[in-house]
């Protein structure tokens, strides 16, 4: 299956060389996505081609309008509802953080509409009329959101069947098999300035070298990121809680029978 993703931008241009480039351009060469980026201000009605407007109830920067964002998401992708074409995806630092497990779903999905905010944000009647979900890339602030689409796409493209000359990078990388950051790296020479390529990676025992890259990136997840760690302890934890629960339900129907 091919994977189509359309992108809503004040900046198409951006998109032109990223998307020539190393494995987003091979995929598209190959024909396993096709991506489109739209301009904007062909949906806008008046001769200045304006997109954005100053705030309600004051404030510093402006806008973007509700009238050329919903008719262009409405032009490509439909009404919202459960016939639309696409799913329509807003990239805003207000959304549900990107990782790993939604990018899979995402790869695996329907066609993709990508909306590209600029200013000090999206009029939120675009978001509630038009707009599926809000994706962030981070706990930061850019100026627009043709980068975090850039990001999203990169993350989809990798997964897809194909793309990359093995596939087996992708069971090994950081955030799969588990949530954990991917483990130390090494390649030719075996010595560089004094600091050697490990042992291990050497001896052609491939159990051992599975079982250190496996110890390596649970402590350099420990170190760098104990936040993924305490996670699947919680998770761990409530699954575990709602095993139990059912369990203690499935005890309590035999005792009425």
């Amino acid at each position: 299956m091919m994977l189509e993703i359309d992108i809503i931008t004040i900046f198409p241009e951006l998109f032109g060389p990223f998307l020539e480039t190393a494995f987003v351009g091979i995929a598209r060469r190959a024909g396993s996505v096709e991506i489109r980026a739209h301009d904007l201000r062909e949906w806008t009605s008046d001769r200045h081609r304006s997109v954005d407007d100053s705030p309600y109830g004051g404030g510093p920067g402006m806008v973007m309008t509700p009238e050329p964002l919903v008719a262009a998401i409405e032009s490509l992708a439909g009404e919202k509802g459960p016939d639309r074409r696409a799913q329509v995806i807003c990239l805003s630092p207000q959304g549900r953080p990107l990782d790993q497990e939604r990018l899979s779903t995402l790869a695996a999905g329907p066609p993709i509409l990508l909306v590209c905010g600029r200013y000090e944000g999206i009029d939120q009647r675009v978001i509630d009329l038009a707009v599926d979900e809000e994706i962030s890339v981070g706990d930061y602030v850019l100026s627009g959101g043709e980068i975090p689409s850039m990001v999203l796409i990169e993350g989809l493209v990798r997964l897809l069947p194909g793309v990359l000359g093995n596939p087996d990078s992708i069971e090994i990388e950081s955030f799969r098999g588990g949530a954990v950051l991917e483990g130390p790296q090494y390649t030719r020479p075996p010595v560089y300035r004094g600091l050697s390529v490990p042992e291990i990676l050497r001896s052609g025992d491939h159990a051992a070298i599975d079982d250190w890259r496996r110890t390596q990136a649970l402590a350099r997840t420990r170190d760098r990121r104990p936040d993924l760690i305490r996670s699947q302890a919680r998770d761990a934890e409530r699954a575990h809680e709602n095993e139990k629960l059912r369990l203690d339900h499935d005890d309590h129907d035999d005792d009425a029978r």
